[in-house]
């Protein structure tokens, strides 16, 4: 059976339009579950979940007790999931239904993780591009993969599933660890469909935050960026040790109020920098210290009542 993962925030308006459509592209050919996960919505997306699994049984709906994010989204569906293999796609379907048919046909032919790949980025402003170009690139470095076209459109083999699940920390990139465990792939190219209605969740303080927190989920380069400014500073302080010195020697050297007070708030800013990036990487570990779940489920529906909350 396949699963497929949908999670879900203020998608009321979607959820019939999806359901429909995955039911129209899998037919009778392919048996499949769709697990939607409502991520603390403020509209009624939970509502209309309940009313669809009521009238179709291949529905399991999954709600959470507050908004808990995309990548706890994901992999609560994933945890919920029952099938032999599991594609996670977006609910406003921007992730083209038809190619999830193609996926699960390379996973027949032996495939453990299906790569959804994209050929374009849809309709995104020129800003949008270079921050999300510049993020892959970080992340890409880190993971010693190609991310720039990467998304969290994918099917996973359950052997793959069971792995991801049993990762223990709770600052998970999906993206990437999906790259990291390994196992047999295969790609499919999509161009990214434009939403029918509503309009995406992702604000650009959204994105920014969920970019900090991947990074340093994935990557620890920015530690390396208090390493390139210590190095620059004592450069720096080589370079106007040096030139002073010459100006004492030389009995020109003049009164450097001036100067001492651009060279102090010059260090200064390179410590409160480095001291901003290791403060942020401790509160990371302080999350991940204090064992607390990546989500809570308050409710169920559909297939399977379960109430039972996920690590």
């Amino acid at each position: 059976m396949l699963s497929i993962i949908l999670p879900a925030y203020n998608e009321e308006q979607m959820i019939p339009i999806t359901v429909r459509t995955l039911a129209e592209t899998m037919g009778t050919e392919i048996p499949y579950e769709l697990v939607f996960v409502d991520d603390g919505s403020r509209d009624k997306t939970w509502d209309v979940i309940c009313a669809q699994a009521q009238e179709n049984p291949h529905i399991l709906g999954i709600h959470f007790s507050r908004n808990f994010g995309k990548e706890a989204a994901m992999f609560a569906g994933l945890a919920k999931a029952t099938g032999d293999c599991c594609v996670v796609m977006d609910c406003d379907l921007q992730h083209p239904p038809e190619k999830v048919v193609e996926m699960y046909h390379l996973w027949q032919q032996g495939y453990e993780v299906v790569e959804g790949v994209k050929e374009d980025r849809g309709r995104e402003s020129a800003a949008h591009r270079f921050a999300a170009k510049s993020f892959y690139k970080l992340i890409s470095d880190a993971a010693g993969m190609d991310m720039s076209h990467s998304s969290d459109f994918k099917l996973l083999d359950r052997k793959v599933v069971d792995t991801l699940n049993a990762l223990p920390e709770r600052n998970v990139f999906f993206r990437a660890l999906s790259y990291w465990v390994g196992y047999r792939k295969a790609t499919v190219s999509y161009c990214v469909q434009e939403r029918t209605v509503g309009e995406s969740k992702w604000s650009t303080q959204r994105l920014i935050r969920y970019a900090l927190t991947n990074i340093a989920a994935f990557s620890t380069a920015p530690m390396q960026i208090v390493t390139f400014l210590g190095v620059l500073t004592l450069l720096v302080s080589i370079v106007f040790g040096c030139i002073s010195l010459y100006q004492k020697i030389a009995g020109i050297a003049l009164s450097g109020f001036t100067t001492v007070i651009l060279l102090l708030l010059f260090f200064s800013s390179i410590l409160m920098i480095s001291l901003g990036i290791i403060g942020f990487y401790i509160s990371r570990i302080y999350v991940e210290c204090q064992g607390r779940p990546r989500y809570i489920i308050s409710q169920t529906c559909g297939t399977k009542q379960e109430h039972t909350p996920s690590p």
